[in-house]
């Protein structure tokens, strides 16, 4: 069972508000909703170009009831300031630091973010309550299909174990789900985690494998295809998966008391993914011929020249697939947006803003 949750008129406190998921979130939000009040925060580091997060920013500060604070969540005096100034109903929490293989090179940076960062969440969480205010209504927090490591079975459903992690983005994302739970055992805040497949779409992370592709092929350059082309990812376009965020921040888990008359804990996890893995081959193939079509590249292109074949690195896996019967079930949506129909809205994108 979930609680209806009415989102008009509530103030949302959206993290990671200048990154892709938390900007098309938020547009979605004010389209959606009336009245309802976005409290973004983002400290716009430079793991990817800025501009491309103020652009974003841009779009969403035309409305007055976005309010920006430009922070770090591991900072946990601009937390608890927000908290007290403006007593955020709920918290979607999409900040993070990204990427698999960065997470060798700077591991300090997804500790911060993913694990600092999210504890601070958590106790000013805890402490909306205090003096019998009503407090948060639903903490809703994006985890990973990273988790699944180099998990056997597929698809992953969110009853497989997940505690062989094979890079520490992924540890990190276990560890919020673990906090997350302990939270919502010992104070009852209803929490939901939701493990996101591949996310891809116009205006994407550049260091995403679609507009990297696309960047080095118009430059010129061999693209490097890792595992020998031998991998497979379940891509979930952008749009399916604010979707999901918004239609799960507006049911949260039940609050209920055991039978030890201890909280139950008011938690779930759910998988976000299109439930239909892609062959990178096929990915590249459908990408390539997104954009002859578009004129980006000339129909005379020779990719195969433009091609290296590489071994699996360190961190990834060999295949992502989401069993997602789960979230179907509970909130009555399927993402369904197929990879060409993705990788054309895309490539209209990118001809559009950078050819």
């Amino acid at each position: 069972m979930k609680k209806e949750i009415l989102l008009n008129g509530l103030t949302i406190l959206i993290t990671g508000v200048a990154g892709f998921i938390g900007s098309n979130t938020a547009k979605k939000i004010f389209y959606k909703y009336k009245n309802v009040k976005i409290i973004g925060i983002d400290n716009l580091n430079d793991y990817y170009d800025v501009d491309i997060k103020k652009e974003r920013l841009e779009s969403l500060l035309i409305n007055s009831n976005f309010i920006f604070i430009e922070g770090n969540i591991a900072n946990k005096t601009i937390i608890n300031e927000i908290f007290t100034k403006y007593k955020p109903d709920i918290i979607v929490n999409l900040a993070a630091q990204a990427g698999v293989r960065y997470s060798i090179s700077h591991p300090d940076s997804y500790i911060e973010s993913n694990v600092i960062g999210f504890y601070n969440l958590l106790e000013a969480a805890r402490h909306s309550y205090d003096d019998n205010n009503s407090g948060i209504q639903h903490f809703i927090f994006a985890s990973s299909s990273s988790v699944y490591g180099s998990n056997n079975k597929v698809p992953y459903s969110t009853t497989d174990k997940t505690d062989s992690p094979v890079s520490l983005y992924a540890a990190t994302k276990k560890c919020d789900e673990l906090m997350a739970h302990a939270y919502a055992k010992l104070y009852n805040i209803p929490l939901t985690g939701l493990r996101f497949f591949t996310v891809y779409g116009p205006a994407g992370r550049p260091d995403m494998a679609y507009l990297k592709f696309t960047n080095m092929l118009l430059n010129g350059e061999t693209i490097e295809i890792f595992n020998n082309g031998n991998c497979k990812r379940d891509f979930t376009y952008i749009d399916d998966i604010v979707e999901g965020v918004i239609r799960v921040t507006s049911k949260a888990p039940m609050r209920k008391i055991g039978g030890d008359g201890l909280p139950v804990p008011p938690f779930s996890i759910y998988n976000i993914g299109n439930n239909k893995p892609e062959d990178l081959l096929t990915f590249i193939k459908i990408l390539s011929n997104e954009l002859i079509r578009t004129g980006i590249l000339p129909e005379t292109f020779d990719f195969d020249a433009h091609k290296k074949f590489l071994p699996m690195q360190p961190g990834d896996v060999p295949i992502t697939y989401a069993d997602t019967s789960e979230f179907e079930k509970d909130f009555d949506f399927k993402p369904n947006t197929s990879l060409k129909d993705g990788l054309k809205n895309f490539a209209d994108w990118y001809k559009k803003h950078y050819v």
